[in-house]
């Protein structure tokens, strides 16, 4: 199901850039490229095509916000049982009683630095 919503999401995301576009601005914008106003302007009539591109590009973002929730959601319920595996390495390594055994030379190291701590003895 969530795969099926991610390629509707992203063809909503690709229309909705597309109508965006074409909506004429102050300056124009893409929808002089094809044609200018006045051609489409003729179709949808007078006002037509601008209110038909907002309508458009409305009910684009609702949609866009409504599978943009139900994907996080959806992702939110299925990766809920799941660890990383910087959580599971850090629990192992929280976990090993190896971690904290004394070396070789007898000092004992932190688990995770590799730095020597202070050993019993004094350094003269």
């Amino acid at each position: 199901m969530a795969g099926l919503l991610t390629v509707i999401h992203v063809l909503v995301c690709i229309f909705l850039v597309i109508s965006i576009l074409l909506q004429s601005s102050k300056g124009g914008g893409l929808a002089g490229v094809f044609g200018g106003g006045g051609g489409m302007g003729s179709v949808f009539g007078g006002r037509g095509a601008a209110s038909f591109l907002a309508k458009v590009t409305m009910w684009l973002g609702v949609v866009f916000a409504v599978t943009s929730i139900t994907i996080a959601l959806l992702s939110k319920g299925i990766s809920s049982g799941q660890r990383s595996m910087i959580q599971q390495v850090a629990e192992q390594e929280a976990s090993s009683p190896a971690a904290m055994l004394p070396t070789a030379s007898g000092t004992m190291e932190e688990p995770n630095q590799g730095i020597p701590i202070e050993s019993e003895e004094p350094i003269e």
